[in-house]
């Protein structure tokens, strides 16, 4: 435990937040910049004294709990969470699950690829957001529950409608191959989140297949360069398959762009157009 170094950092956590952005009143006669003491020890549940004695590098070795208070208080980041955690010579705690938000700058992304199908998954591989021609050549999935936009579930449970495993792609098996591998992956970092666990329960009581793959315990797996959907309105797309990391939520960005002046790029467009009407449903 660094207490000098735990100090300084609590006190220059505390003094950038003002009390407007944690709900408190200013007040007529505030002298210090930010948060009081007692104000940022009330907001971490624990007592002013025990909160000044940090500050002053003389308190006792921190909690797991209490940290996670001190933390939510002082609005802390995940890197200057892990910052406080190393200060203070604890192992940080597991992450609750699998991070869901979406970053603005991520989402405005999607929306700036209007000739690619590009979407964005969680660690477990659940669609969390999506632009109009990922809909178009995969699924509408503003119109799924999140139970159905996993898209582990949905190459190993199903529906796979018209007999087609995961939209009639052409990796289908190598697919659920390293979806099996990645949910490994996430539940080795999130060993305690419930939809984690949960999600591999349920396949493992439904899915012979992913039983087997999990059996491996491998966790590692090569890049999708192409791979073709097989589309029921324009026939077969032919794609390349780029991933994007976003390391800070462990998440991905997945983007299928087509070989410029190829009928698939042609496909895409038609798709671009289409989107997720149905040529064959009745007006």
């Amino acid at each position: 435990m660094n207490r000098r170094e735990l100090a300084d950092f609590l006190r220059s956590r505390r003094e950038r937040i003002s009390p407007a952005d944690v709900g408190l009143p200013a007040g007529p006669r505030r002298r210090t910049p930010g948060l009081r003491r007692e104000e940022a020890a009330q907001l971490a549940f624990i007592s002013t004294e025990y909160y000044t004695r940090l500050e002053q590098a003389r308190g006792p070795h921190p909690s797991r709990e209490v940290l996670a208070g001190l933390a939510r208080a002082l609005r802390l980041s995940d890197a200057e969470r892990a910052h406080l955690h190393n200060l203070a010579g604890v192992s940080p705690a597991p992450p609750p699950g699998p991070p869901r938000e979406v970053r603005q700058s991520i989402l405005d992304l999607l929306a700036r690829l209007p000739q690619a199908a590009a979407f964005v998954t969680s660690a477990t591989l659940e669609v969390l957001a999506w632009n109009e021609l990922a809909a178009a050549l995969m699924e509408d999935f503003s119109a799924l529950s999140r139970r159905d936009r996993n898209l582990v579930r949905r190459v190993f449970i199903g529906p796979h409608r018209e007999g087609r495993r995961l939209y009639g792609v052409s990796d289908a098996d190598d697919f659920a191959r390293h979806a099996a591998r990645r949910l490994r992956a996430a539940a080795a970092r999130y060993p305690d989140a419930p939809e984690v666990t949960g999600l591999v329960d349920e396949l493992l009581a439904k899915s012979p297949e992913f039983a087997r793959l999990w059996a491996s315990h491998d966790v590692t797996d090569g890049p999708t360069l192409c791979k073709t959907f097989q589309h029921a309105m324009v026939g077969p797309v032919t794609v390349n398959c780029d991933v994007l990391d976003i390391a800070d939520r462990d998440q991905q960005v997945v983007i299928y762009t087509a070989v410029p002046g190829s009928p698939s790029e042609e496909a895409l467009r038609l798709l671009s157009v289409i989107g997720t009407q149905r040529m064959d449903a009745p007006r």
